[in-house]
C-alpha cells in the first residue's frame, strides 16, 4: 500500500503522546473526507456535463433525438443530479464544523456523519453513471436505426428507470440504514442493469442487419459501447454475450486485481481504507465497490465473509480479517433507541446557536442500549427522572447555561459541541451520530 507518511520529526512528536495520536488520525480522516467528496464532485461533473451535452444535440434528419416524449428521461438524470450535489455539499459541512471543533473525539464523529452522504453520492453518481450509458444507446438507436421501433424504446428505457428508482430513492433519504441497505443490493442491481443494456444493444444490431443498413450504422451502435463508461462501471455479462463490455480496463501500475481483472487504484484503496477504519465508510460499501468495479455479481464466496478480492484489495490486517459483511445488526443498525443528545425540547434554543440546516440537532442522536437509555435519563419515568440532578436533559441545559453566565455572552455551536462531548465521555454514550426524527 502507499502510505502518504509526514517528516520523521512530526511523526515522532505525535508518537509520544495518545492525544498527539488521535489529534494526527482525525487530520488524516479528514483529509481523505475531503479527497473523497472531491472526487466524486468530479464525477458528479462530468455526469452533468454529459446529461447537457444529450439534451443540446439537435435533432437528426429524421426528427429523432431525445426530446419531446424522450425528455422526461434527461429530465430523471437532471433531477438525480440536484439531491447528489446536496448529499456532497452536507459532507462538506460536516467535514467543515469537524475542523473548528476543539475535541478530537467529536471531530471525529462529525466526520463519521458525512459517511453515509458520500456513501449515497458515490453510489448514486454510479448508477447516473450507467443510466447516461442507457440514454446514450438510446440516442444512437433513434439516430441510426429508423426502423427500431421508437415505442419499444421507450418502454425498455421506462423498464430501466423503475429497476433503478427503488434504489435511488433510497440513497437520495440519506438515512444511513436505507443508505447500507441500497449499498449491499448494489452489485445484483448492476447485473441486471449489465443485462438489459446488453440485450437493447443486440436487438438493435438484429434489427440493423435485417433492415440491410449500412455497416456504418451499425458502428455507430457499436461505438456507444465502447466508449460507455459500464465499460468501468458495470459486471462481466454471462459469455455468451459479446465481448465489447468491460473491454479497455487499464489503470495505472499501482493497481490493484480483484479476481482476473485490475479495478482500482492503490491510492483509492488507500483512501478507502483510512475511511474505514474511521468508521466514516462501511466495510460492506467498500466491498460493493470492488464488486461492481471487479465484476463479480455475487456478494460472497463463504456465509458472511467478504470475498476474497475485496481482503486483497483492502489489505490482509487484522482490522479487515475482524470484519464481515452482514446486516443490520452487524453494520452497528440494530433497533436499540435513538437517543437525542442535545435535548428536542430546547431546539429553539439550539437553532439559536447554530445548530440548523445540515447541523440540526436531529442529526446528533445516538443508538443506546434500552438500558443504558433509561438510566441516563432517571428510569423508565420521564417525569420522576427529570427530578434528579444528573438526568442527561436536565445535566447539559445546566452546565450550557453555567458556562453562558461565565462567558457573559451566547456559546457558539462548536463550544456547545465541545461541552456535550466531555459529558458524553463521562455518561459512557457513544460518539457515533445517526439521524433521528424530530417530535
Amino acid at each position: 500500500m502507499l502510505r502518504r507518511q509526514g517528516p520523521r520529526d512530526d511523526v515522532t512528536a505525535v508518537g509520544n503522546s495518545a492525544v498527539g495520536g488521535k489529534a494526527l488520525r482525525a487530520a488524516s480522516t479528514r483529509q481523505a473526507v475531503l479527497d473523497a467528496t472531491d472526487e466524486m464532485k468530479g464525477s458528479l461533473r462530468d455526469v452533468e456535463a454529459a446529461l447537457s451535452r444529450l439534451a443540446a444535440r439537435p435533432s437528426d434528419l429524421w426528427g429523432f433525438s431525445l426530446t419531446g416524449a424522450f425528455t422526461r428521461y434527461l429530465d430523471h438524470g437532471s433531477g438525480q443530479v440536484k439531491w447528489m450535489k446536496g448529499a456532497l455539499g452536507s459532507a462538506t459541512a460536516f467535514t467543515d464544523a469537524a475542523s473548528e471543533v476543539d475535541d478530537t473525539d467529536m471531530e471525529l464523529g462529525l466526520l463519521r456523519m458525512a459517511g453515509p452522504r458520500l456513501q449515497a453520492a458515490q453510489f448514486g453518481t454510479l448508477l447516473l453513471a450507467t443510466w447516461v450509458d442507457f440514454l446514450h444507446l438510446a440516442d444512437a438507436i433513434l439516430r441510426n436505426c429508423p426502423m427500431c421501433s421508437v415505442e419499444k424504446l421507450f418502454t425498455d428505457l421506462h423498464r430501466v428507470q423503475g429497476l433503478m428508482e427503488p434504489t435511488l430513492t433510497d440513497l437520495a433519504s440519506l438515512d444511513p440504514e436505507r443508505v447500507e441497505a441500497a449499498t449491499l443490493a448494489m452489485p445484483e442491481l448492476m447485473g441486471k442493469l449489465t443485462r438489459e443494456f446488453d440485450t437493447l444493444q443486440r436487438e438493435t444490431r438484429s434489427t440493423l442487419k435485417l433492415g440491410g443498413q449500412v455497416i456504418a450504422a451499425m458502428q455507430a451502435v457499436e461505438m456507444v459501447t465502447m466508449i460507455s463508461t459500464m465499460k468501468m462501471a458495470l459486471p462481466r455479462v454471462p459469455p455468451s454475450a459479446p465481448a465489447t463490455l468491460g473491454v479497455g480496463l487499464v489503470m495505472s501500475s499501482g493497481g490493484v486485481m480483484a479476481g482476473s481483472r485490475l479495478v482500482v487504484s492503490a491510492e483509492w484503496v488507500e483512501l478507502m481504507r483510512r475511511l474505514v477504519q474511521a468508521g466514516v465508510i462501511s466495510v460492506p460499501a467498500v466491498g460493493a465497490a470492488v464488486l461492481i468495479h471487479g465484476g463479480q455479481v455475487t456478494m460472497a464466496q463463504a456465509h458472511q465473509d467478504l470475498p476474497k478480492g475485496v481482503r486483497d484489495a483492502l489489505g490482509d490486517s487484522p482490522e479487515v480479517r475482524g470484519m464481515q459483511v452482514t446486516g443490520r445488526a452487524g453494520a452497528g443498525m440494530s433497533d436499540a433507541p435513538k437517543h437525542h443528545v442535545l435535548p428536542q425540547e430546547h431546539r429553539e434554543w439550539f437553532e439559536q446557536r447554530g445548530f440548523t440546516g445540515d447541523m440540526d440537532i436531529d442529526q446528533f442522536c445516538v443508538r443506546l442500549e434500552q438500558a443504558h437509555h433509561e438510566a441516563i435519563h432517571g428510569g423508565g419515568n420521564w417525569k420522576l427522572g427529570r427530578m434528579w440532578p444528573g438526568e442527561w436533559n436536565r445535566m447539559i441545559m445546566e452546565a450550557l447555561h453555567e458556562a453562558e453566565i461565565t462567558a457573559g455572552r451566547r456559546l457558539t455551536r462548536n463550544q456547545v459541541l465541545d461541552i456535550v462531548v466531555e459529558r458524553m465521555k463521562v455518561y459512557k454514550v457513544p460518539i457515533a451520530f445517526t439521524k433521528g426524527s424530530s417530535r
